[in-house]
């Protein structure tokens, strides 16, 4: 559970893993032939412009010794096409490519959030949300470039190198020679640092994760920093994490910016010893140099160090994007604990008996929740659960909505194992009502209709006057039209749950759980939506969570849950009479109501 925390790094890869590189790949395929495609106008491209210094060889040593007019127009207007083809095909290249770079990005992020739908409440409750949602933006955005043009690129460029090479060779072997001393030169340094780098781009995504974890933390919880007066402390913890993420960003191009003046400098010692060498060979007589021959070579020195520079720059980025990559693929890749099981069939519909039996669960190894609970629950029966904070009530019906798997035991509904039924089978058959009634950002029709996407505005609103939601929300200035941002801030937390009925009851399920459904509703409004509630528990199996024990006195059954098991359980009255734990909580309320 320590890595739920903005300011501990997540663990790091030791070892390069080219399944990760095998993985994007399969990802690319689709649009292996577009790519070709751009590959082959690139290359017809490079292998265009590799002709020019040539061209250039023989307009020199050739047709202005000899004053050749026709010559030398002939081939400027060679030239000029040479050129047009080149801004032809690089328009196109930038188009397709950004476009097949895009479509994988898209289908990357759209992978990764599918996932992440289905992962268990446990993967949430273990780690800040900043530190997911970086990996859907910022991470699969990082690699954007990698797609959209470093591939593309590094292989023109690749092929670009050798068409050099081979033109540089056909123009004097010695000089080539003398060019290609200094790869192994810088091809020894990549692999000296190769380590180093990687560690610091991964470090740096760890930087970046605690940065937006704090981040998403303290705007979802702004109103208590200012309530607290906590803005001068969370700004120097701000301000601590701002500056790992600085100096982890410095190391990490450090690295990058070595590599620049590296090839910088081969390519000026390579080319001043090709020049002196060119030169005395020239004055001398020896290996047929020429001046034509020094200038060709000299443009084509030009153009050897710029794919090279390239495929260099290619390789940084392929390290960078490999640090995100595996944080990308990570999260792909954590298992879905609850799931269907191998031949889980559709759940029929929903009568509404369920049972518990012999069910244990823990959140943590060793650390048990809740130990041997059993118990049945009749079709149309209300079920209330109380107890204690951190009794195991809510991991009650979190476990009958499968939103977590069980150590041991069984729960049933209608005689059937819900870990045999397929889970949306399950969860599209009953409805869940949280103490933390979630809006989100939309109209206050599309919030009610999120129970039912099927259901006419006449049902939404039907809905609403059931619930005594109606009155409150014609009073907004647009009606049921009114826009609410993300969690209703424009909301009370009485008028969010009201809202959370109107949607439960649309949802019309067989199974209804409310946990803590009524606790931001004033005691007025509770009176007047009793009528209500009590239309959406008939005929209904319904479990309620509630600590305001007025509101359950008419439960079927009443089970009073402490450390993770069921202490009492029986009617209202039963339980009065029993002079139990029920009854001394309940009678301490009533004190507290006359007190009042």
């Amino acid at each position: 559970m320590a890595r739920n925390k903005y300011d501990v790094d997540e663990s790091l890869e030791t070892q390069f893993d080219v399944n990760q590189l095998k993985r994007l790949f399969h990802y690319i395929k689709p649009y292996r032939k577009k790519m070709i495609f751009v590959v082959i106008i690139m290359l017809t491209a490079s292998a265009l412009s590799m002709l020019n210094p040539r061209l250039l060889m023989v307009v020199m040593d050739d047709y202005i010794p000899h004053n050749n007019i026709g010559g030398i127009v002939r081939m400027s207007l060679l030239f000029l096409a040479i050129v047009l083809v080149i801004v032809v095909t690089l328009k196109i290249k930038i188009k397709l490519m950004a476009q097949i770079g895009q479509d994988i990005i898209h289908q990357i992020r759209k992978d990764l959030f599918v996932h992440l739908q289905e992962l268990p409440f446990s993967y949430y409750d273990e780690r800040p949300h900043g530190k997911i949602q970086v990996r859907v933006v910022n991470y699969v955005n990082n690699i954007s470039d990698l797609l959209s043009n470093g591939i593309i690129n590094t292989i023109t460029d690749l092929f670009s190198l050798i068409f050099i090479i081979l033109f540089m060779l056909m123009i004097n072997v010695r000089l080539t020679l003398v060019c290609l001393c200094g790869i192994p030169v810088m091809v020894a340094f990549l692999i000296t640092i190769k380590k180093k780098q990687r560690k610091a781009w991964q470090k740096l995504s760890n930087k970046s994760s605690n940065l937006n974890a704090y981040i998403a933390e303290s705007m979802n919880g702004i109103r208590v920093t200012q309530s607290f007066v906590r803005e001068e402390t969370n700004a120097d913890i701000f301000n601590k994490l701002s500056d790992n993420y600085r100096v982890a960003w410095l190391d990490a191009v450090h690295y990058n910016f070595m590599l620049s003046p590296l090839v910088d400098n081969i390519s000026t010692i390579t080319t001043s010893i090709i020049y002196v060498l060119g030169i005395s060979w020239l004055v001398d007589g020896f290996y047929g140099v020429t001046i034509g021959t020094l200038v060709a070579f000299a443009s084509y020195i030009g153009r050897f160090w710029a794919p090279i520079t390239n495929i260099a720059s290619f390789y940084n980025s392929l390290l960078t994007a490999i640090s995100y990559l595996e944080r990308i693929f990570e999260t792909i890749d954590e298992p879905v604990d609850v799931k269907d099981a191998q031949g889980a069939i559709e759940m029929p519909p929903i009568h509404g008996d369920v049972e518990f039996r012999n069910v244990n669960f823990s959140y943590e190894e060793g650390n048990p929740i809740l130990r041997d609970i059993s118990f049945q629950v009749k079709q149309g029966e209300s079920y209330a659960i109380v107890g204690p904070t951190g009794a195991g009530k809510t991991t009650i019906i979190n476990l009958l909505s499968r939103f977590y798997n069980l150590d041991s035991g069984q729960i049933l509904i209608d005689g059937i194992d819900i870990n045999t039924v397929t889970i949306k089978s399950l969860r599209s058959q009953m409805g869940v009502m949280l103490q933390d009634s979630f809006i989100f950002s939309g109209t206050i029709m599309d919030n009610i209709r999120y129970g039912n996407m099927t259901a006419t505005d006449e049902e939404v609103v039907e809905a609403a006057k059931t619930v005594w939601a109606h009155e409150f929300i014609m009073q907004m200035e647009n009606g049921y039209e009114t826009q609410v941002n993300e969690r209703g801030n424009r909301l009370s937390a009485g008028q969010r749950q009201l809202i959370s009925f109107a949607r439960a009851l649309l949802a019309d399920p067989k199974i209804l759980i409310l946990d803590e459904a009524t606790s931001s509703i004033d005691t007025e409004t509770e009176i007047a939506l009793q009528e209500g509630l009590n239309r959406l528990l008939k005929n209904r199996t319904s479990f309620i969570i509630a600590h305001r024990l007025s509101t359950i006195k008419n439960a079927t059954c009443i089970m009073y849950v402490d450390k993770g098991e069921i202490i009492e359980k029986g009617s209202h009255d039963v339980l009065i009479r029993y002079g139990g734990e029920y009854r001394e909580l309940y009678m301490s309320q009533y004190r507290f109501l006359l007190e009042q």
